[in-house]
């Protein structure tokens, strides 16, 4: 249903990756899960190897932010991800959004926090699924969320994008969402290196345009 055209990780990193295809796919030798799938635990933070074999994703718990676009799964959903740099320990954190709809296209292109401060935006996919009987779309897109803020919010947070015409999305984000998110971090951060550890420049900065 969703095509990913082109990849954004968080800025911090300064590299493009796709957020779709240089991802191991679920369910292969390089991923895995934090926690069971057992009640009274907290929801599976999903861990994906970038191809390169540097870069750790955590993929967070899926939640729905509209019914399911024609009843297909995979579709209208957020979630928390989380990038780690095992080679420098350098981290970025994103509410990640799949959006489809009917109509026109709305070119979602803004975000902001709770106290409402400009968040950074993160283009990934938009495309035309079809114009038969009226056109629908699916975009993907992402906002750029600070460590510091995740780890401020356990009570959960609430971003709200904003496209081209002015409408709003807001997407609330569970205590349980944050909390798994931060406990499957900090498992991956204890055998990462530390940024300060790490002889390398910055990735931000070896990759500045």
């Amino acid at each position: 249903m969703t095509v990913c055209r082109r990849g954004v990780l968080p800025v911090v990193f300064g590299v493009a990756l796709s957020a779709c295809s240089q991802l191991a796919p679920p369910g292969s030798a390089s991923t895995a899960r934090t926690s069971p799938d057992a009640p009274g635990t907290a929801p599976a933070v999903e861990v994906r190897e970038h191809v390169s074999g540097r870069f750790i994703a955590l993929v967070g718990l899926k939640a729905q932010h509209a019914p399911r676009y024609l009843d297909i799964p995979g579709t209208n959903f957020y979630c928390l991800r989380s990038f780690v740099d095992r080679k420098t320990g350098e981290t970025a954190h994103q509410l990640y959004v799949s959006d489809s709809y009917d109509g026109v296209e709305r070119n979602w292109n803004a975000a902001r926090d709770g106290a409402g401060g400009a968040l950074v935006f993160i283009p990934i996919s938009g495309d035309k699924i079809t114009c038969d009987g009226g056109c629908s779309y699916v975009e993907e897109f992402a906002a750029n969320i600070p460590e510091n803020e995740l780890r401020a919010y356990p009570q959960g947070l609430a971003v709200t994008f904003t496209d081209r015409a002015g409408d709003e999305k807001r997407i609330a984000v569970s205590a349980a969402q944050v909390a798994a998110q931060l406990t499957a971090l900090d498992a991956q951060q204890k055998v990462a290196p530390s940024p300060a550890a790490s002889a390398e420049p910055p990735l931000a900065a070896v990759h500045q345009p």
